[in-house]
């Protein structure tokens, strides 16, 4: 590629990145769903958390951690209605 290659190269670059950034400056930024509420360990039910400890050691099936697990994943993904 000659100097005249480079130089209609380097002119269709700089023409794709100043068309770019004209169309970033001109369009607005789309709206953003606000961010979900952080949920602390204080907002977590007693029960829940202590059963939640006892199954982190937990090597076999045990229904009452898959339930407890269960909730908290649907907890956490918004899944679950407030009670309060």
């Amino acid at each position: 590629m000659g100097r005249a290659g480079k130089l209609v190269a380097g002119a269709i670059v700089g023409g794709m990145a100043l068309a770019l950034a004209l169309l970033a400056a001109v369009d607005p930024p789309a709206p953003r769903a606000s961010a979900p509420t952080r949920i602390s360990g204080a907002d977590a039910r007693p029960e829940l958390g202590e059963t939640l400890r006892r199954c982190r050691t937990v090597t076999i099936a045990d229904p009452e951690c898959e339930a407890a697990w269960d909730a908290k994943r649907r907890r956490f993904f918004g899944q679950e209605k407030d009670e309060k």
